[in-house]
């Protein structure tokens, strides 16, 4: 697959990025790991794992244990591009958890941000 560069880079070499960004609005990344294993499907030792091994991006979502059907849910624009209207399946999983990380530092509720209400 021809893709972004974004594709091979290191899951963890970002990871700290969301990080930063939750912390410095008072979330914690307790916060930031229950986002990404909602998303993904993962446990906390297997994203641990994925972290330690510096999977790049296309592979871990690639082989996430179960993308989460609700993220369909997650709608709006990031980075000047609405999320409904990307066709790469990697690009719009990316962009899923950014838009997450960014509603998780705006101060949303836990609860909303994993579209709780929505798909329970």
């Amino acid at each position: 697959m021809s893709g972004h560069r974004i594709y091979t880079t290191s899951f963890a070499s970002v990871y700290p990025h969301y990080i930063a960004k939750a912390e410095r609005k008072g979330r914690t990344q307790a916060e930031v790991d229950e986002i990404i294993r909602w998303l993904t499907g993962y446990s906390q030792s297997e994203l641990t794992s994925q972290l330690e091994k510096q999977t790049d991006f296309e592979t871990f979502f690639a082989k996430s244990p179960s993308l989460n059907p609700a993220r369909t849910l997650i709608t709006g624009v990031i980075c000047g591009v609405r999320i409904e209207e990307i066709d790469e399946p990697i690009m719009r999983e990316i962009r899923y958890l950014d838009k997450l990380v960014d509603e998780l530092a705006r101060g949303r509720p836990i609860q909303k941000i994993l579209r709780e209400s929505i798909s329970n």
